[in-house]
């Protein structure tokens, strides 16, 4: 059956649409109507994904990297005198990575706010200006004061781009196509690790001029503004405005993430949407989720090179054995994303990989617990194992990015999620406790617990998305999917319906693919 066949059959078997009024339609939905029933062929809408690709991506993947570095940078400069050069004490480095995200935490919310009334794009690029220049003055920060206020600010300003890039990978892309992509940008977590383990080897040569700590901030900080007027320039806002497609490009962009029946954008915060993200139980278990998994993130991130020197190595040994930490999280993540896109939909993809990546990160910090200190490069190859948990939590972004729908609930949804991402983060330096170095015995425990609880979060999750859809499937309408009237109102009111007007009212539902409830948020793949 064509697509245009599709709409009639829609138009005859299923009611009219939601009424809404304009401040609560998508803002891409006008121009959705103006374009709808257009016809064109798969080669035209390859040539426009390979368009969006060309364009988007490197732009997310530099943003990401930079980002991940700069927020990490006083990881690289530890182990060239930071703590001498702003004469820290005791637990002060440590709260030096909290600090960071209590800023993020609170900055969090105002900052979904302001995507949804700002243009995304130029948004994401502000910001990454200002956290370059924020970068570049902590070499002036001369004791803790200074510097927590600095970090404070810099999670403030970095708060906006994981969130950011979510809603952006939603914006642009389809339910199939998201998890590498997301991958894509995410994996940008393992490149910066190996690239700022570089960066912190060669300035471990520097011999001259100011103290070496400060080149790390300079450097990174530098790079971050230079990407910053770039993006700019050509980072997109949203499909319907993109300058460098065609008139009839927009339109076919448009219409293929109509598909989703989540809108793309609206400007109108929707509180009955908030009120469905608090009652439906996925938003808590990838709240909880998110906790887990990140208190174990600070030893991968601000005290990595003070762990590996700790296991008995140099000072550019604590730099270049990064590398290969970060070569296991880009390759894990960009092969999950394959695979994740590869058999979307069979074997539960992402769920399976998401429990494999987690599998292997609680066998790391076992055995972090359990060898001796003597064993130097078993402990070292154990911390490698655990850069396999940034597959677990990108796989939960593409939850929230393609199975919630409703802008606002998806909103919503990401900040509970990146709110436990926050306190996760805030615990975890605080387990590194000074009194117990070289050791941090109480900090490889709590990687531990954290894995464990994020598995039980992964499969509690998995069996309550299957179940649900398991529960869809009884109720469904007998018949073949008629998805024309579903997409009209996805794009209308970028919302989750209510289950009868999804499933009885809105368009008509297979009963034997699970693939076809791609407008619900409890999509189980």
């Amino acid at each position: 059956m064509d697509r245009m066949a599709l709409r009639k059959e829609a138009e005859v078997t299923v009611s009219p649409p939601v009424s809404s009024t304009a401040s609560e339609r998508d803002e891409n939905y006008e121009f959705y109507k103006q374009h709808q029933g257009l016809e064109y062929t798969t080669q035209e809408a390859k040539r426009v994904l390979r368009k969006i690709d060309i364009r988007l991506i490197p732009l997310l993947f530099l943003i990401y990297m930079l980002q991940y570095l700069d927020k990490n940078s006083i990881n690289f400069a530890s182990v060239y005198g930071l703590k001498q050069g702003t004469h820290l004490k005791g637990q002060q480095y440590s709260w030096l990575s909290s600090i960071f995200y209590f800023g993020y935490l609170i900055a969090q919310w105002p900052a979904g706010l302001a995507m949804q009334k700002l243009p995304v794009g130029k948004f994401l690029a502000i910001t990454t200006l200002i956290w370059g220049a924020l970068l570049m003055t902590t070499p002036a920060c001369y004791n803790f004061a200074g510097i927590a206020i600095n970090r404070f600010l810099l999670g403030m300003v970095e708060a906006v781009v994981t969130p950011g890039f979510v809603l952006m990978t939603g914006m642009w892309y389809t339910s199939e196509e998201q998890p590498l992509r997301l991958e894509a940008w995410y994996c940008t977590n393992g490149i910066a690790t190996m690239f700022g383990g570089l960066i912190g080897y060669a300035v471990g040569h520097i011999t001259t001029g100011l103290p070496r700590w400060m080149y790390v901030f300079l450097i990174f900080g530098a790079f971050s503004v230079a990407v910053g007027i770039i993006a700019l320039i050509f980072l997109p806002d949203l499909p319907s405005t993109a300058k460098f497609l065609s008139e009839r490009e927009r339109a076919i962009a448009v219409e293929r993430v109509a598909i989703n029946r989540q809108g793309v954008k609206s400007s109108k915060f929707k509180w009955y949407q908030v009120r469905q993200a608090a009652e439906d139980p996925k938003t808590w278990l990838l709240f909880v989720m998110a906790i887990g998994a990140q208190v174990p993130n600070s030893a991968l991130t601000s005290f990595t090179s003070i762990i590996v020197g700790t296991f008995g190595f140099d000072t550019l040994g604590t730099q270049y054995l990064q590398i290969p930490g970060g070569a296991v999280q880009f390759i894990t993540l960009l092969l999950g994303g394959y695979i994740a896109t590869k058999f979307d939909g069979k074997f539960h993809s992402r769920f399976t990989c998401m429990i494999f990546a987690c599998t292997v990160c609680i066998i790391g910090s076992g055995l972090l617990v359990g060898l001796p200190d003597t064993n130097k490069w078993g402990r070292l190859v154990a911390l490698w194992l655990c850069y396999f948990q940034g597959l677990g939590f990108s796989m939960s972004l593409t939850t929230v990015s393609s199975n919630i729908a409703g802008y606002t609930k998806k909103q919503v949804t990401g900040a509970l999620l990146f709110t436990g991402y926050c306190v996760g983060n805030i615990i975890g330096p605080q387990t590194f406790k000074s009194s117990e170095a070289p050791g941090y015995k109480s900090a490889y425990i709590a990687m531990l617990a954290g894995y464990a609880v994020k598995l039980v979060c992964i499969v509690a999750l998995y069996i309550y998305m299957y179940l649900e859809n398991k529960r869809r499937d009884r109720e469904a309408i007998d018949g073949e999917e008629v998805g024309a009237e579903g997409v009209e109102n996805g794009m209308l009111v970028s919302s989750e319906f209510h289950e009868a007007l999804t499933y009885a009212n809105s368009y008509l539902l297979r009963t034997k693919r699970r693939s076809t409830t791609k407008g619900s948020d409890t999509f189980c793949k």
